[in-house]
């Protein structure tokens, strides 16, 4: 900077330099020059005039800004023209053609907006800036040694092979062949030529092949749209029944939000019960008296000694009575084996039945699948679970009637940006729903009592 000045100063001492502003400022050289001692750095900023040389400077940034340099530099036809009288025929044609249409006078508007300074604009160093831009040029001069040695990069290589492939008609197999199949084509992986075909196989071993993407990471976590359309009810100057649908879902936001209050509150609730005088003497002599024991009353009238459960006493069977109960157990079981015998030939005559029930469990099935599968598309708008809290929607920026600007100079911003956008990713399943992190002490704190403290009486 102090080389530009010193430059630009030599430049205005030459005997050619025209001052931009005349500085008549003869009152200047009369005063007398105060007498300092500038032996001290303090001073020589303080005491120093450099009123020529600001003077100076300003004049030279002026002539920049209104001409583009310094006039004593300018050619002389840049700064003066001879007048002959004479003007072009096209001329006068464009001007009786501009002033039989409107006028193409510009707005002043765009006149104020105009630059008014003929400096060029500084030129912007990071625009002209490349990211790993001496990575970029070792690895162009290194592909560019290679070619020159007859190295061609990798890809060239696999594109060369395809089209060879390509043009010997040879198909390339989808699959790669098993290594234990007797009849594959032996490849010897030392030799200094290259294959003839791209074996798949071969590029898979011995080349790195790009992952294949999943397409279920192509797949977006919500069907919403990343920013919503507000309703028409929450512009500035809404229409009456567009506010009033606004405020009736704004109304129900709220009434449910206090039958959940209601509903707690009637749960946590304490049942009040008055104390009276017998409750509050059972309470002072609980434990203290000795409850008697209630002795159980035995039924009136003739009682029977009865023995059940296993201590009644069996009497054994005969054998008669044995071969008795086996004879009935098998002809129960030959009557079960009959009756099934006889429903499956019935069901020959009921195969309309049979089949109408069929039908109806597989209509009954195919809805249960249309709903289960409108109810998956219906969560993909919905938030997830996908951490230990769970999405709360945002309150609805509603204002009430009263409260509506008649303006736009008057109107109030409601809401944060910045919040409308971290809500909006929690809602798209994008970041999961977060709390402000809480404020824990690591080491407890410690007082002490200082002098002044102890001498307060």
């Amino acid at each position: 900077m102090a080389a530009v000045r010193r430059n630009k100063r030599v430049a205005a001492a030459q005997p050619g330099f025209l001052p931009f502003k005349s500085s008549l400022d003869d009152n200047s050289s009369a005063k007398r020059r105060k007498r300092v001692n500038k032996n001290k750095k303090k001073s020589w900023n303080k005491f120093s005039d450099i009123q020529d040389v600001e003077e100076f400077l300003d004049d030279v940034r002026l002539q920049e800004r209104a001409t583009g340099g310094l006039i004593s530099e300018k050619a002389d036809d840049s700064l003066f023209f001879v007048d002959t009288g004479e003007t072009d025929v096209k001329d006068t044609q464009a001007q009786k053609t501009v002033k039989k249409g409107k006028p193409s006078k510009p707005l002043r508007i765009d006149l104020i907006l105009q630059p008014d300074s003929h400096i060029p604009a500084p030129k912007n160093v990071l625009a002209f800036q490349q990211p790993n831009a001496k990575k970029q040029r070792r690895t162009s001069a290194r592909a560019a040694k290679l070619a020159a040695m007859g190295v061609l990069p990798r890809r060239e290589k696999l594109l060369q092979l395809r089209s060879a492939a390509a043009a010997s008609g040879v198909p390339v197999k989808e699959h790669p062949e098993a290594n234990n199949n007797p009849d594959r084509a032996f490849y010897d992986l030392w030799s200094a030529g290259t294959p003839e075909t791209a074996d798949p196989y071969y590029l898979e071993q011995t080349k790195k092949k790009l992952v294949k993407r999943p397409d279920r990471l192509n797949e977006k976590p919500s069907v919403l749209p990343a920013i919503e359309v507000i309703a028409p009810g929450g512009s500035y100057n809404p229409d009456f029944f567009s506010h009033q649908d606004l405020l009736r879902e704004a109304h129900e936001v709220e009434v449910k939000k206090q039958k959940a209050e209601e509903k707690l509150a009637r749960q946590l609730a304490v049942n009040e019960e008055k104390a009276t005088e017998e409750s509050i003497f059972k309470e002072q002599v609980q434990g203290l008296i000795e409850e008697e024991e209630i002795e159980p009353q035995e039924p009136e009238g003739d009682t029977e000694d009865t023995v059940m459960g296993p201590t009644a006493t069996q009497e054994k069977k005969t054998e008669r009575q044995r071969k008795k109960e086996k004879a009935e157990r098998i002809k129960d079981l030959r009557r079960k084996v009959e009756r099934q015998m006889i429903d499956k030939q019935q069901q020959l005559f009921q195969l309309r039945s049979i089949s109408a029930s069929v039908k109806k469990l597989e209509q009954r099935t195919k809805r249960r699948q249309a709903q289960r599968k409108a109810q998956q598309e219906a969560q993909k708008s919905m938030p997830r679970r996908l951490g230990r809290l769970k999405f709360q929607t945002p309150d609805l920026d509603v204002q009430l009637s009263d409260e509506l600007a008649s303006s736009l100079r008057s109107l109030k911003p409601e809401g944060s940006i910045l919040k409308d956008r971290f809500k909006s990713l929690q809602k798209r399943n994008i970041i999961e729903p977060r709390e402000r992190a809480k404020f824990n002490r690591k080491y407890k704190l410690k007082y002490s009592e200082k002098r002044a403290f102890r001498e307060i009486e």
